[in-house]
């Protein structure tokens, strides 16, 4: 799937510097979106069904609502990911020994198969980014988003 090239504006277009700030996130929400779509039509699942496979393949029986609170995603848009990988077999759900109205998410066999495959993800970027990036940088740019977050959330 080639990249279609925008054709430059026919002039110079001003932004200052609360624009350009912008316009790099809408770029990287784009990004996104854009990698999130293949990745569906090449893998069978999206960026935020395989971000949700590694958190419960790294913390097997995790319950919906400490995924949610991980993932900072209210409980019900949680809910039709988990339901989801399930039904692709990608997930097993099992009642909470404790408290028999939770239940726990563990990755299946099929699941792990399926994470092994790193090229053209979400995270396989995102790997490449921190591995040659110096992490103080990193860590910069994670201040200032988890505070752009942060206002957001209070706006």
């Amino acid at each position: 799937m080639g990249r279609v090239k925008t054709p430059p504006p026919e002039r110079e277009i001003v932004l200052d510097e609360t624009l350009e700030f912008m316009q790099v996130l809408w770029r990287l929400d784009h990004e996104l979106q854009t990698v999130s779509k293949r990745m569906q039509a090449e893998l069978g699942l999206t960026g935020v069904q395989r971000l949700v496979l590694r958190i419960v393949g790294k913390n097997p029986r995790l319950s919906a609502g400490d995924l949610a609170r991980t993932l900072h995603l209210h409980p019900s848009t949680l809910t039709g990911v988990l339901e989801r990988l399930e039904r692709q077999k990608l997930l097993r759900r099992t009642p909470d020994p404790r408290d028999g109205r939770r239940a726990l998410f563990q990755i299946t066999a099929a699941g792990q198969t399926l994470l092994a495959r790193r090229a053209g993800t979400v995270e396989h970027a995102v790997a490449q980014l921190l591995e040659q990036e110096p992490g103080g940088r990193i860590a910069a740019v994670r201040v200032v988003l988890d505070e752009l977050v942060s206002i957001l959330g209070r706006a």
